[in-house]
C-alpha cells in the first residue's frame, strides 16, 4: 500500500510539472489569450482544444466546419413521418470530450452559458444532449473571436439569451 502511494505522489508531482510546461509553452501562441479569455477555458483545455482544431485559420471554411469536425453540431433525419436529432458518430473524440469538459465548466463563469443550459433543460432535453447544444454554441463563438482576432465578450455573445425581449402585447414606452 505505501509503495502505491509513493507511485501516485511521483505521478502527482510529474502532472503537475508537465501543467506548467503546457501553460508556459502554451502562453506563448499568439492566439493564448483570446482562447483563454472564453469563460471555462484555462491554459490546459484551451491548450487541449487548439492541439485538436489545429491553428491553421484557414483549415476550417467557416464554424459549421469546426462544429462538424468536434461533432458538437446535431445530425437530423427525417422521414415523411418522424424527425430525429442525433448526435455525430463520426467526430474527433478527443475534441469532443474537451469541448464537452468546455461547455461544463463554462457554465460557472459566464451567465449566459447558464441561462442558454438552462433553457434547453427547461425545453426537456437530457443533460447531455444540453451540454452538446452548448458546446456547439461556444464552438462557434471561439470560430469567431479567432477570425476576428478579438477576445471573448459576453454581451455580444449572449446578448439575446441575457437581455429582455419586450412582449409585443404591452405598448411601448413613451
Amino acid at each position: 500500500m505505501s509503495a502505491e502511494v509513493t507511485i501516485i505522489a511521483t505521478l502527482n508531482s510529474q502532472i503537475d510539472a508537465l501543467g506548467e510546461v503546457v501553460r508556459t509553452h502554451f502562453g506563448q501562441h499568439p492566439a493564448a489569450e483570446i482562447i483563454t479569455s472564453l469563460p471555462g477555458l484555462g491554459p490546459i483545455l484551451g491548450a487541449r482544444l487548439l492541439g485538436e482544431f489545429g491553428d491553421d485559420p484557414e483549415r476550417y471554411v467557416d464554424a459549421k466546419a469546426c462544429k462538424a469536425y468536434a461533432g458538437t453540431a446535431p445530425i437530423t433525419r427525417a422521414s415523411g413521418k418522424k424527425k430525429v436529432v442525433l448526435s455525430r458518430y463520426a467526430r474527433n473524440k478527443r475534441l469532443a470530450d474537451a469541448a464537452q469538459q468546455w461547455a461544463f465548466s463554462s457554465m460557472r463563469g459566464s451567465a449566459g452559458a447558464k441561462a442558454y443550459y438552462q433553457q434547453l433543460r427547461a425545453r426537456e432535453m437530457g443533460h447531455q444532449a444540453a451540454l452538446r447544444q452548448l458546446a456547439n454554441r461556444w464552438i462557434g463563438i471561439l470560430h469567431g473571436c479567432l477570425k476576428t482576432g478579438t477576445c471573448y465578450d459576453e454581451r455580444t455573445a449572449w446578448a439575446h439569451i441575457l437581455e429582455p425581449h419586450p412582449d409585443p402585447a404591452l405598448p411601448a414606452a413613451a
